[in-house]
């Protein structure tokens, strides 16, 4: 009996309870939507983190300090040691192969503008090197200079959407704004930006650094002590070289012996390769919980076909008696389980693909649907397919004819 034929059987065999087939397919249906949908969520997860570690600039390198209680050995930390403002000004001038360098350190405040009044406000206190590191423009005016920064000068500059909320039509150079309870001059306004991962550049306020040390928050960072230093270097396979010379730099300036660590380094890859290792946990723990809607989806197609088997056993007889070999029946039955999962898998690519989209647009995580994740989806309904109807097809044919033909 040729295959075609072999097909039309199986198919006329689902179609006798069609109620019943389409229930056995739920469970395949399901793992294959749970597959894509996962990958989806994975996927999106690591983008965000890519998006938001992109947003601070290219070819950056963070440096910050090692904050430890000390230790014995060659490799002790050092604690103690801080960054400081002047840090900055010596990276700039004695590391070569770099953009710029800067440092900023956020806070939220009420920036006034006449009876414009703009609440909880992003004023970001930061550095000459700024744009440089952040590859922003200025639209009109200038940028903080050194000199702002130095002389800690009440000087700002708006972001795009704050000048337009505040001033309108007006230009905003050499307008006075009150920024939490100190008077600031306008000197500068930033080219629209707009929103990168979860910051928008286009409402912020930028301000010197020194001015938010002495005056916003004092209390908190204490004199001129840095979290973190952003260095741009001038072109990725620069990266470990700027680097070395960053934290040589440090080390001779802050009087720490270079067998111990008091500074280090970050690039963007490595802390989104560190955030890949983290979602790759995930993408598996929710690979297995996909596998087990799969497997569960398996057993039913199974066990659907056992009670096909047991019900059609006159039938399988009569074929026999007709002159169906035993391999024509358990084609016949393989094909029905290949069929009942390969149904199941193409309305759960389906589910899975508009779950993805729907579940992103309705939904507070970001999703990324992963193309591959539809072929191996689909591969994995139709391994169970054959995996759990390979059984049940055995079964029906090892089945006596004569035995078969006398079942009530």
């Amino acid at each position: 009996m040729n295959l075609l034929r072999t097909f039309k059987l199986a198919w006329e065999g689902l179609s006798l309870n069609r109620a019943r087939s389409f229930l056995t397919t739920l469970g395949v249906i399901i793992g294959v939507a749970a597959v894509i949908v996962m990958l989806a969520v994975s996927a999106g997860a690591e983008a965000e983190i890519a998006d938001r570690i992109n947003t601070l600039g290219t070819n950056l390198i963070m440096v910050s300090t090692v904050f430890s209680r000390g230790g014995f050995g060659p490799q002790a930390r050092v604690s103690g040691v801080s960054l400081t403002y002047d840090d900055i000004e010596a990276i700039a001038q004695n590391v070569s192969g770099i953009n710029g360098v800067s440092a900023d350190q956020q806070t939220r405040q009420e920036v006034k503008a006449g009876s414009t009044s703009l609440a909880d406000v992003e004023v970001v206190g930061t550095t000459s090197g700024f744009p440089r590191v952040r590859e922003l423009e200025v639209a009109m005016g200038r940028f903080l200079s050194d000199e702002d920064n130095e002389r800690a000068k009440k000087v700002a500059v708006l972001g795009a959407d704050v000048a337009r909320e505040l001033f309108g039509e007006t230009s905003p150079l050499g307008q006075k704004i009150t920024i939490g309870s100190y008077r600031f001059t306008v000197v500068g306004v930033m080219q629209p930006k707009g929103v990168l991962g979860t910051t928008d550049f286009d409402s912020q306020v930028y301000i010197p650094l020194t001015v938010v040390f002495k005056s916003l928050m004092p209390a908190r960072f204490g004199g001129t002590n840095i979290r973190m230093l952003y260095v741009s270097a001038e072109n990725r396979d620069r990266l470990d070289v700027v680097a070395a010379q960053v934290i040589s730099l440090l080390n001779k300036r802050h009087n720490v012996d270079p067998s111990t660590t008091a500074f280090q380094t970050m690039t963007q890859d490595s802390i989104i390769e560190a955030a890949s290792s983290t979602t790759e946990s995930f993408r598996n723990l929710l690979a297995w919980v996909a596998a087990v809607s799969l497997v569960v989806g398996g057993i039913g197609i199974m066990n659907i076909m056992l009670v096909s088997v047991t019900e059609r056993t006159r039938e399988i007889g009569l074929r026999q008696a007709l002159g169906a070999r035993p391999g024509d029946v358990q084609l016949q039955f393989l094909l029905e389980a290949v069929v009942l999962s390969l149904m199941g898998g193409l309305v759960g690519v389906l589910a899975g693909v508009g779950g993805s989209y729907l579940f992103g647009a309705l939904g507070s995580m970001r999703t990324q649907l992963v193309p591959a994740s539809i072929p191996l989806a689909f591969g994995a309904a139709a391994l169970v397919g054959i995996f759990f109807g390979y059984y049940p097809a055995t079964r029906a044919a090892q089945l006596d004819p004569i035995e078969a033909l006398r079942h009530e």
